[in-house]
């Protein structure tokens, strides 16, 4: 159990990255006859195969936005759209001198990172599963509000960052 940044305690279980979407070709065909496919929402439930090939549920959560990363990379996908609640992501949050990001490249992010501007369990997530994207091949890696993403696709909000 660990207490929850003010919000109460809960369980805590171990968060491997994803390595393998089962049935990933499904989504891919789907895809490919133009369905929007709404996939890997809550990062899914990690599964090993025993001695039989048989897959078997483990307690653990695997990232969502880790996920959507993962599967985008696998699919060729060029741009990923990670929506939370706030616009932009920024540096120094909650600080005087905080400052919003528009467009950024991913040297800069990753160095933004390493400083510590992005806490686990907050925007780290998000800006993790981004550096992964672009690393994994993508162009453009898109985080903002759930109710701006037709705005940040466009380039009118949002923090874009690109290779």
């Amino acid at each position: 159990m660990r207490e929850d940044s003010g919000r109460g305690w809960r369980h805590v279980v171990p968060s491997p990255k994803p390595k393998h979407v089962c049935d990933i070709s499904l989504v891919d065909a789907l895809v490919k006859r133009g369905t929007i496919v709404i996939a890997g929402g809550g990062g899914g439930m990690p599964v090993i195969r025993d001695e039989r090939g048989v897959r078997t549920g483990v307690p653990a959560v695997i990232d969502k936005d880790l996920t959507s990363a993962h599967i985008a990379n696998v699919l060729g996908i060029e741009e990923l759209l990670i929506l939370t609640a706030v616009p932009r992501v920024a540096i120094n949050f909650g600080k005087p001198d905080k400052r919003e990001l528009d467009q950024v490249s991913l040297a800069q992010i990753k160095a933004y990172h390493r400083e510590g501007h992005f806490p686990p369990g907050s925007m780290g997530p998000k800006v993790d599963a981004a550096i992964r994207f672009l690393e994994g091949g993508g162009k453009r890696a898109i985080i903002s509000h759930l109710n701006c993403a037709m705005a940040a696709l466009t380039g009118e909000t949002g923090t874009h960052i690109v290779p």
